[in-house]
């Protein structure tokens, strides 16, 4: 496929997807671990995100393995790393921590910020000495909307494949928004739940019927009956000599002694995995970029950036956390899905996909889109800089506290 056939594509159908079958590294039936969210209610245990589907004409209790906002940082993850490594020529922003003394922290990018080119981390961060978003840049940025979508094409392509809202924009958070192009996620199918009844309200809920179990045994066999205090001075065997604020604790909470033997309703086994990818053509034929010929070169621009995406993360594997290794199960392809709803099977692979973008690119420059020769690099404010040494300068004394649920 080259970008001629891709803009065809796009002009007359309505996407590009792909539902793949994955198991557990481990074999079929072998136990893998989905995200943990927050329980309900106070000092509710950790839960999986369950769901009843309609499949095959009846409901089947689901369980979220990777969600559409995790699978989208993943897609972009395989882009940063395709940048990088001088694979494929992908605009994007860089804030350059290098040289503020901050340890472990060398750069973000508009690939891996939480909120894109619109992150709280860009906006407060200068480009030729003044702040981001008061820029020349930093303005159109601001004023971009889908029918008027170059800005970003140019600056940051993914915010338009993977959506992005300029949340503190002009109008009280009515600035610059984008939906999602691209939609993947990864589903576990036919998982074994069992039904807990509210002792109160005889409201029934349901968690999985996996087990995971927790212990630790302390080599020094410290046990819980030894007093130790901790204080501003870290941690000591008197309440003098852990300092101001001293307060007595047990063992386990300075990391020492034995923890005691757990089980916990976490961890799920499933008839199957499926993960679901659709690259939809009535969205990106949404965004518009101030001409036809322009419309057509940047709409293939995002699908061709969309596949190789899609592409590098096959490459990739999919290890998505701990416990949670999968393996393609049927080696199911791409499919172009016609208005009509008929579809018809598309080949390529990494190769194919990483020389599609490359076509698409150039069809692009010559369409009149001004990409930079090289990542836009900014450099974070002092303000930014001082509320990360003080945040690394309080976890490191163990006085930092949670992180904020929502950024």
């Amino acid at each position: 496929m080259d970008a001629v056939e891709l803009t065809r594509l796009i002009a007359g159908g309505a996407a590009i997807r792909r539902r793949r079958t994955l198991q557990p590294a481990g074999g079929q039936g072998d136990k893998i671990f989905p995200p943990t969210y927050p329980g309900e209610g106070r000092n509710a245990p950790p839960r999986h995100v369950f769901e009843r589907r309609r499949i095959n004409g009846g409901e089947v209790w689901c369980v979220l393995v990777d969600s559409v906002q995790s699978q989208a940082n993943r897609l972009e993850d395989g882009l940063l790393a395709a940048a990088r490594d001088g694979t494929a020529a992908i605009p994007h922003i860089v804030v350059d921590f290098r040289g503020t003394g901050i340890e472990g922290l060398t750069e973000i990018t508009s690939l891996d910020a939480p909120h894109r080119v619109y992150d709280a981390i860009l906006r407060d961060s200068l480009l030729g000495g003044e702040p981001f978003m008061k820029s020349a840049l930093g303005e159109r940025l601001a004023k971009a909307k889908p029918d008027n979508a170059t800005a970003l094409l140019e600056t940051s392509p993914n915010a338009l494949l993977f959506g992005a809202w300029h949340s503190t924009g002009e109008g009280g958070g009515l600035g610059a928004k984008f939906a999602r192009c691209l939609v993947s996620e990864i589903v576990a199918v036919g998982t074994p739940v069992e039904e807990i009844a509210d002792k109160r309200t005889g409201e029934i809920d349901f968690r999985t019927a996996g087990r995971r179990t927790g212990s630790r045994i302390d080599p020094l066999g410290v046990l819980r009956k030894v007093e130790v205090f901790k204080g501003e001075n870290g941690w000591d065997v008197t309440e003098a000599g852990a300092g101001k604020k001293a307060k007595k604790v047990r063992p386990s909470e300075i990391n020492h002694g034995n923890i005691a033997p757990s089980v916990q309703p976490l961890g799920v086994t499933c008839d199957h995995i499926e993960h679901t990818m659709v690259l939809s053509f009535a969205a990106l034929r949404r965004l518009r970029f101030g001409s036809p010929k322009r419309d057509a070169a940047g709409r293939a621009l995002l699908a061709a950036l969309g596949l190789l995406a899609v592409a590098e993360q096959d490459a990739r594997g999919y290890a998505l956390r701990s416990r949670c290794d999968l393996v393609c199960d049927s080696a199911s392809g791409l499919e172009f899905v016609g208005s009509d709803g008929t579809s018809d099977p598309i080949s390529i692979d990494l190769a194919g996909a990483r020389a599609l973008y490359a076509d698409a690119f150039e069809t692009a420059k010559h369409a009149g889109f001004a990409f930079p020769p090289e990542p836009i690099r900014l450099v974070p404010q002092d303000k930014l800089i001082a509320i990360v040494r003080e945040s690394q300068r309080l976890a490191l004394g163990g006085e930092g506290g949670e992180a904020e649920e929502n950024g």
